[in-house]
């Protein structure tokens, strides 16, 4: 997929896929224990740093996906 850009000499620039956030929710885990909570925490930046890797682009921020985790998870 690519976009127009003025900015660049090709005019052209590859654009990756963008994944509408926020996905997933983690809301039905706020009931497990904390240690388990926190355990999904961290499993939840690692699947979202494997999406991007493989060159998906988030339409949710970082900041905003780690305050939407915490909150989820009531961490």
């Amino acid at each position: 997929m690519t976009a127009t850009n003025l900015n660049h000499p090709a005019g052209l620039r590859p654009v990756a896929p963008a994944i509408a956030g926020p996905w997933p929710s983690y809301a039905q885990f706020k009931d497990l224990p904390e240690r388990q909570r926190w355990v999904l925490y961290g499993s939840a930046k690692a699947y979202r740093d494997a999406l991007q890797l493989q060159g998906l682009a988030m339409a949710e921020s970082y900041d905003a996906f780690i305050k939407r985790v915490c909150a989820e998870l009531d961490i």
